[in-house]
């Protein structure tokens, strides 16, 4: 099984200016993860998801993530998403 902070760590060296957010959905091997990052600009989702499941690929295989729900956002997404809650 893999920490929470350590997915956090794993998301953040690809994408080191990114905000990062990981909860446990159940079990420590079902999580979701938001992040926010001026990488994703110009991508489309599914490049964004792929950027992460880059960064956390080996604790995919491993099987120490079973099960990973994204949420990706660019900073002014980000911003917007929070104006609206």
């Amino acid at each position: 099984m893999v920490t929470l902070d350590q997915v956090e760590a794993m998301i953040q060296s690809e994408l080191p200016d990114a905000f990062v957010k990981v909860e446990d959905l159940g079990g420590g091997d079902h999580l979701q993860a938001i992040v926010v990052s001026s990488a994703f600009e110009g991508q489309t989702l599914v490049k964004q998801h792929q950027m992460v499941y880059k960064a956390v690929k080996e604790a995919m295989a491993t099987e120490a993530i079973h099960a990973l729900a994204l949420k990706t956002y660019t900073p002014q997404g980000w911003e917007k998403v929070n104006q609206a809650a």
